[in-house]
């Protein structure tokens, strides 16, 4: 083999290690701030929680200072009403994949919630998006994409090839 055929060689096997690390390097980076999300989110920590929210999302919300007004108030009512967070985990992060010129992975997450004398427990997905200027992820609820209306309003023109599941909720009387 000639020395040109020999560092394009090493120069591909190079790049592929690099991608592999920068995908695992995504990937503990979405587990780490979706975690640093779902502790926001059970200490009703808005400002942290919106750090890490899709901009658009909050956009749709009137903008930064009406969605965590918003947020505070629907919290604030059912905590009235008696609603408590028990758990809130990340369960699973996907494989990170690059498409329409972005990182983005599925998040796997589980809550359970007590309101009054019933318990409800969720598993629920988030797709993440990675902002590379940040070097952060922002986050959003994957079944508001599965409405296509929802999705073109919050991500025109998205397609994936990620799996997204269906939510599941189950309901039990305490």
């Amino acid at each position: 083999m000639n020395k040109l055929a020999e560092t394009v060689v090493i120069l591909l096997m190079f790049s592929g290690i690099t991608f592999a690390q920068t995908t695992e390097e995504l990937k503990a980076s979405a587990l780490r701030d979706a975690k640093i999300t779902t502790k926001a989110t059970l200490k009703f920590d808005f400002e942290t929680v919106f750090k890490h929210t899709y901009p658009t999302v909050i956009d749709m919300m009137g903008g930064h200072e009406a969605g965590i007004a918003l947020l505070k108030s629907t919290f604030d009512n059912m905590k009235a009403e008696g609603f408590e967070y028990e758990k809130a985990d990340i369960i699973n992060v996907s494989n990170i994949i690059f498409e329409q010129d972005e990182y983005r992975c599925c998040i796997e997450s589980y809550n359970q919630m007590k309101i009054g004398a019933m318990r409800i427990k969720a598993k629920s997905y988030l797709l993440g998006i990675y902002n590379s200027e940040k070097e952060i992820w922002y986050f959003l609820e994957a079944k508001q994409l599965k409405n296509p209306s929802m999705a073109d309003m919050i991500l025109p023109d998205f397609k994936t090839e990620l799996n997204i599941p269906d939510d599941e909720m189950t309901t039990e009387q305490l």
